[in-house]
């Protein structure tokens, strides 16, 4: 009698099941199950059991600021239909996520390691692809199924399909998803007007780093690599110059732009090493180059205790120090003034 009953039952949801897949739902998507009113409800109740867990840092001022980046961002995305948030989460891991819906994390390790807002806008960027190509609704609608049918006839499928979105979020993503994230990263970050190198400097500082303490962003090494490569495409296919040669030891970095170029870097300063700080530079320059009124007279320098910057108009194009004048056997002042010269050079050659 049990068995019979469980077989009446089964027979019963599989045709319920059958007769709903040509049945048309009411979906604000065409061919989707999810609408975008049910990922953004779905997102909200994920976002308050997610915050539940970790907790919000609590610094305004940081969470204002990663906030604006990301406003920033979307306003150059290709999906405006969703009510973004973007906030911290007190947690020391390397690590963001989004949550469908439009509800982005970026955990306070992350922002340790990468503390200017270029950085952070080449992550930040990527989870808005994500949310963007709805990769976390896309696995969601390929679990419903039966799952669906069993809350619709039995449950609550509100609480269903946030229980299924919690579960997507931490399985992660496919390799062709990130891959798809990167591009967008690179693609809203350059829109919006940030470092064009933004998402190399991000990638690169993620692929170095142990692999525990990142579980999303890089599934593995050789993965982390081929996505870099992948950026560095991205970089090249825009024409985005000047360009950064680094030394094959990795210990020297150089800035040029055809026969221009400016001395080589070899010395770190913050916590950057060569190649990143000559990406900052290169990338600064380029957006330089986009300005309707540029004037190479509008270098300046500025003394402070950490040594010599050079700007332009208020842009910090870079920091030189006392490392940086003896590994080319001169003063920080002479430095500052070789650099001086070379960038009033650059675009007349």
């Amino acid at each position: 009698m049990v068995r019979l009953g469980v077989r009446l039952i089964f027979s019963f949801c599989l045709g319920i099941l059958i007769f709903l897949q040509g049945v048309q739902f009411p979906v604000a998507q065409a061919g989707t199950l999810i609408s975008t009113k049910d990922e953004i409800e779905m997102g909200r109740n994920v976002a308050k059991q997610v915050e539940k867990q970790y907790g919000l840092l609590d610094d305004p001022a940081l969470q204002e600021r990663v906030d604006r980046i990301g406003r920033r961002l979307v306003a150059v995305c290709d999906r405006q239909d969703l009510p973004y948030t973007f906030k911290v989460l007190n947690s020391k891991e390397v690590n963001a996520f989004a949550v469908p819906g439009g509800f982005i994390y970026v955990y306070k390790g992350l922002i340790d390691l990468m503390p200017s807002d270029e950085e952070l806008a080449g992550v930040i960027g990527h989870e808005i692809g994500h949310i963007v190509k709805r990769h976390s609704v896309r696995q969601i609608e390929k679990g419903l199924g039966m799952n669906i049918l069993f809350g619709v006839l039995f449950g609550d499928r509100g609480a269903l399909l946030q229980n299924l979105a919690y579960n997507a979020i931490m399985a992660g993503y496919s390799r062709s998803d990130e891959r798809e994230a990167d591009y967008l990263g690179f693609v809203h970050t350059y829109r919006a007007g940030y470092n064009p190198y933004s998402m190399l400097i991000g990638l690169e500082k993620l692929a170095t780093m142990d692999q525990k303490y990142h579980y999303d962003l890089f599934s593995d090494h050789p993965e982390g690599q081929a996505r870099i490569k992948a950026v560095e495409g991205y970089i090249k296919d825009q024409n985005i110059s000047p360009t950064v040669n680094e030394g094959a030891d990795g210990k020297e970095a150089q800035v040029v732009d055809g026969d221009w170029s400016l001395p080589p870097i070899t010395a770190e300063y913050a916590g950057y090493k060569p190649a990143y700080r000559a990406y900052f530079v290169a990338g600064t320059l380029f957006r330089l180059r986009q300005l309707p009124d540029y004037n190479p007279d509008q270098y300046i320098l500025d003394h402070d205790e950490n040594g010599i910057t050079v700007y332009y108009d208020d842009r910090s194009v870079i920091t030189l120090t006392s490392q940086d004048a003896a590994a080319q056997n001169m003063s920080v002042m002479d430095l500052a003034a070789e650099y001086l010269t070379k960038l009033r050079s650059w675009r007349q050659t």
